[in-house]
């Protein structure tokens, strides 16, 4: 969800602004590469109706040239460009190569640790380490000539303030003491880290602005001196960092186990893990995209007004970044539900019936389509999901297999189930069948006899139903036909007792 509503947030801000919305993969990272990741995201964009500009899924889907004037945009199709940028920080001063290998620093690691300390790759020991700050230019050609693995590393100033601007959270200073030197490349596979791909890639492609997650925020003063290194300042983009999405309770970051745990989707699409893992998703449980997008928009932006529901078109025209909120937003399961039903509501019953068909299709159940659109307008005011349709409405398909024993308690007593014997007979004389007609037979012919009209009701309600639930009786009957109502009313009355 974090991640669909940061590509949200940078569509409406693109859209918004005349701008290019940009889908590029960073996928230098092989440690953490997973399979079937990328058509996840692009799948899921495309379910949610954020159509792509330019990068990965735009153009016609096979030459890259499609994608847009900055092709390549998968990172790893890149990895030939990165190089060059960070020799050129090496050779400014601003980056150096490091030797030292994973057991070394490990070591280092468990010393400060045992000491309770940190260690931390930083200006305060770099100088007596593996690199080329203290070894020979001639001792670090030899190295590189025979194939020593390395990483070059930037070379953090000590103890400057790093002053930044954020269109969210305004101006925020960082002491470059409290940073360490980050690796931007790496030998052992050619590729360079998120921080080098990053800038490099967001200057050639001319980027403007950069959305993206809360947790980027401790690294926005290395992309700053990177910016710096480079001489790229004029041209470097504007930041926001966005807030995180809370759990339930406002406690900490939304994680997939809370999904888990509480019983509510976390992915938009149902995801299935290289391990076989499954997460449910949205869409899957029934969620309309509209609803799951006009949801997610609300998760940190408001519009400074007391409208909840916006089309994508309306979000476009009113989204803007200084109404997004500095703190966490806290993710409602409940809310998100809410905002699903009244898109349903809202939806025409010509709509909900073709989500509706399929359903009583699997089910063995073929109706004219006139009538059930007539069933789904009278039942679905009630319903969430278009899946709750079948459990509202069932009994226009099927007749009641069982009766609802307080129901049954409460008016299949007395005369009532003679009444009804009666009432057969005169539904069973009547050659018009339709509701207008049947409500005026029926409530004519209780009155005339001086019937209880809610005792009389609601028993024909429950040899129609088997329950106390329902639109109109007539409407019920019209819809179920007249053979139908007799044959319920015959169940009933053989079922119950007279």
């Amino acid at each position: 969800m974090g991640g669909v509503r940061t590509a949200l947030y940078n569509y409406l801000f693109a859209r918004r602004h005349g701008g290019t919305f940009i889908i590029r993969i960073e996928d230098t990272d092989s440690a953490r590469f997973v399979p079937g990741a990328e058509q996840y995201i692009l799948d899921a964009l495309d379910w949610c109706g954020i159509r792509i500009d330019e990068g990965v899924g735009a153009g016609d889907g096979i030459s890259a040239a499609s994608q847009g004037p900055h092709a390549p945009y998968r990172q790893s199709e890149r990895k030939d460009i990165y190089l060059k940028y960070a020799l050129d920080l090496v050779a400014s001063g601003n980056a150096y190569y490091a030797f030292d290998t994973a057991a070394s620093l490990d070591e280092l690691r468990a010393a400060a640790e045992a000491e309770g300390g940190k260690f931390s790759y930083d200006h305060t020991v770099r100088d007596g380490l593996e690199n080329s700050l203290r070894l020979s230019a001639d001792e670090v050609a030899a190295r590189i000539a025979r194939g020593d693995q390395y990483v070059v590393r930037f070379r953090m100033p000590a103890g400057r303030d790093v002053v930044m601007s954020d269109l969210i959270r305004g101006e925020v200073v960082v002491n470059t003491a409290t940073l360490d030197d980050k690796v931007l490349w790496k030998s052992s596979d050619e590729l360079p880290t998120y921080h080098l791909a990053n800038i490099v890639d967001d200057h050639l492609m001319d980027i403007s602005h950069v959305i993206r997650g809360e947790e980027w925020l401790p690294s926005l003063p290395l992309h700053y001196l990177l910016y710096e290194a480079f001489g790229w300042t004029a041209s470097q983009p504007l930041f926001a960092h966005l807030p995180l999405l809370l759990k339930p309770t406002g406690q900490g970051k939304l994680s997939k186990r809370d999904g888990d745990k509480l019983g509510f989707p976390v992915f938009p699409l149902r995801w299935i893990s290289p391990e076989g893992e499954i997460s449910a998703g949205y869409k899957e449980d029934g969620y309309f995209p509209e609803a799951f997008v006009n949801m997610l928009a609300l998760l940190g932006w408001n519009p400074g007004t007391e409208q909840e529901l916006f089309s994508m078109e309306e979000l476009v025209e009113q989204f803007s970044l200084d109404r997004v909120s500095k703190s966490g937003a806290r993710f409602q399961p409940e809310k998100a539900r809410w905002f699903n039903a009244q898109y349903m509501h809202a939806k025409s019953n010509a709509e909900l019936t073709e989500l509706f068909v399929p359903m009583l299709l699997e089910k063995g159940i073929a109706w004219e389509r006139e009538k059930i659109e007539r069933v789904v307008g009278l039942v679905k005011e009630r319903a969430t999901f278009v899946g709750d349709l079948w459990e509202l409405a069932a009994y226009f398909f099927v007749a009641p297999a069982h009766y609802d024993e307080k129901a049954t308690a409460k008016f299949w007593k007395g005369e009532n189930p003679g009444h009804i014997a009666a009432l057969r007979e005169v539904l069973a004389a009547e050659s018009d069948f339709t509701a207008g007609h049947l409500e005026e037979v029926i409530h004519g012919w209780i009155e005339a006899g001086g019937y209880p009209m809610g005792q009389v009701m609601n028993s024909l309600r429950l040899a129609l139903v088997g329950a106390s639930m329902g639109p109109g009786l007539a409407e019920i009957c019209e819809l179920i036909g007249k053979p139908e109502t007799i044959f319920r009313i015959d169940e009933a009355l053989k079922t119950l007792g007279r």
